[in-house]
């Protein structure tokens, strides 16, 4: 009995060693593949080595006892299968299994392949629990304190059946079960609960970088999108500084800093040329620079008695290019934590992201504008060369017609040239489709009919510049100006469920679609509608050959 005590506090001892590298590891990069359960090549080999060599050591830091080893190999056999899966779990226990065989003795052979098979035995509970979808169980220290003492119960069978003479092997058994059993199961589950504690810390790290940035990130949206300049780096310098809680933060672009807010804001002033030599290696080398005071030097390039101790610079990048920094500062009282590095790295993303998103609308609006103009030129010549023709057969027969149509054109086209707002209301639209109506109607005679249904209380919506007219050109120039027998025009608008839909309709029924957009007409007046609302607004079409063409536009109800 009191040599079973005896060994068992030996073991316990040994097993204190595995917890204390067990702790060591949990601050080196090392403890990552069991974190993470060694999905990769690069992360099972390091599992590997690591849990062989605590094999090897468990055997080394062995007692003596009846002529064989009690020790707490065991646990870095079950710990890799469990970590690893079998495959790891055979091989370390096939390292820990032959190492022990080279040191001799009656029980070496046992010992072997009992050692192999407590690494495959942990190595098949991985494998039961992954595929019963189960993986989180492994880190349930009882589980792994059952999954311990099952493997070392079969240690003491092989034991028991390969080694001989028997009578010794059963002697063995006797002083050496109980303290392998408990030691070996204990330190396995605590072992594991260390591993298990640091994969909650890293999960809650995670989850509190995630959700700072995801708050910074709807805080600042659509900040940057109004462009890269000082006052809107200075709004989203003290979102920044609000939500991270570091010192200062500090944003440039390539040549001056844009805004400072923190500790040190009394000689970090907004417009001055850069001086941290830092901040241009970042700038330069597109990398991130970490100065954090020891390791890497840093000193205020301003003041000697600034108060800043450590600085985080991450590069701003849009289109493939630097086009400025974001830095985050701390105290030198205080310590620059690795959770505001990857935090800063991850805000330095989000508005690189807002950057680019801003610089596209831009470049898109310019194009719908550019698009705009387009259109307002192609109607002019061909319109206006009609119009015309119109004039000069109308002032010989009806001199003060012609003087009407004239008062038409001249407001048509100072309309068009005057469309430079982006939404003007639907009675100013309307306005300017009747002018174009009017020649038109003089054009055809009889052969042009126009209906108007318009709500009197919808005439003050404001939709976008150019939305009818160009559809009624097309209903003209496509549909009514082919027909033999008379065409009808008819203009629609009304409300639906916080809807402004308008209507333009003729009885031509001649649409087809088109089979490569030319950019003009309804597809410019579409993507206008798309890019300004969103993809659910637009323009339709509904067409019964030869019978009618309706086009749909749906807005919202300003």
């Amino acid at each position: 009995m009191t040599e079973t005590l005896n060994l068992t506090i030996d073991l316990t001892q040994q097993m204190s060693l595995y917890l204390v590298l067990a702790y060591l590891l949990t601050k080196t990069p090392v403890l990552r593949p069991m974190v993470d359960l060694a999905v990769g090549l690069p992360h099972k080999l390091v599992l590997y080595v690591t849990f062989s060599l605590l094999c090897i050591m468990g055997t080394y830091f062995g007692e003596q006892t009846h002529n064989a080893i009690a020790n707490t190999r065991a646990m870095g056999a079950v710990l890799s299968g469990l970590l690893g899966g079998p495959i790891i779990g055979f091989l370390v226990g096939l390292t820990g299994g032959l190492h022990r065989y080279s040191l001799g003795g009656f029980t070496d052979l046992a010992c072997a392949i009992s050692t192999t098979s407590e690494g495959l035995f942990a190595g098949l509970m991985h494998l039961r629990l992954l595929r019963a979808n189960q993986l989180a169980q492994l880190f349930n220290p009882f589980r792994v304190f059952a999954i311990a003492l099952s493997a070392e119960i079969l240690q003491m069978a092989i034991i028991l059946t390969v080694a001989s003479p028997f009578d010794d092997a059963l002697a063995l058994v006797q002083t050496i079960a109980i303290p392998m059993l408990v030691v070996n199961s204990l330190g396995a589950a605590l072992f594991m609960s260390m591993i298990r504690d640091q994969r909650t810390m890293a999960e809650k790290l995670s989850s509190e970088y995630s959700a700072k940035a995801l708050k910074i990130a709807e805080r600042t949206v659509g900040h940057l999108a109004r462009g890269f300049n000082p006052t809107t780096a200075a709004t989203v310098a003290r979102i920044i500084y609000e939500e991270t809680g570091v010192s200062a933060v500090a944003i440039t672009d390539c040549d001056k800093l844009l805004a400072f807010i923190g500790a040190g804001a009394d000689h970090h002033l907004a417009g001055t040329p850069i001086a941290s030599k830092l901040t241009m290696q970042a700038i330069n080398d597109n990398q991130v620079v970490f100065a954090d005071g020891a390791a890497t030097h840093f000193q205020c390039s301003i003041s000697a008695t600034c108060p800043l101790g450590s600085c985080l610079i991450v590069p701003l990048r849009g289109d493939g290019e630097v086009i400025g920094t974001v830095k985050l500062y701390e105290r030198k009282s205080r310590y620059f934590l690795h959770l505001n590095q990857t935090l800063g790295e991850g805000i330095a993303r989000v508005l690189s992201n807002q950057i680019l998103t801003g610089r596209f609308q831009n470049q898109k609006h310019l194009l719908i504008k550019s698009e705009l103009k387009l259109l307002q030129a192609q109607i002019n010549p061909h319109f206006l060369f009609n119009a015309l023709n119109t004039l000069n057969a109308v002032i010989r027969l009806d001199p003060n017609r012609a003087r009407e149509l004239t008062q038409h054109l001249a407001a048509f086209l100072r309309a068009n040239l005057k469309r430079g707002a982006e939404q003007i209301t639907l009675a100013e639209e309307l306005e300017h489709v009747r002018s174009y109506l009017v020649i038109e109607e003089a054009r055809f005679g009889e052969q042009l009919q126009v209906h108007w249904q318009i709500p009197a209380e919808l005439l003050q919506q404001p939709i976008p510049t150019f939305t009818l007219q160009p559809l009624v050109e097309n209903a003209v120039k496509h549909g009514t100006s082919n027909m033999l027998e008379p065409g009808e025009i008819t203009i629609r608008a009304r409300a639906e469920n916080d809807l402004l839909m308008l209507t333009v309709a003729d009885n031509a029924g001649a649409y087809e679609k088109p089979q490569h957009s030319d950019g003009l007409g309804m597809s410019i007046v579409d993507k206008r509608i798309k890019a300004s609302f969103g993809n659910q607004y637009g323009v339709s079409v509904h067409c019964i050959a030869n019978q009618l063409t309706e086009i749909h536009v749906t807005l919202p109800m300003g």
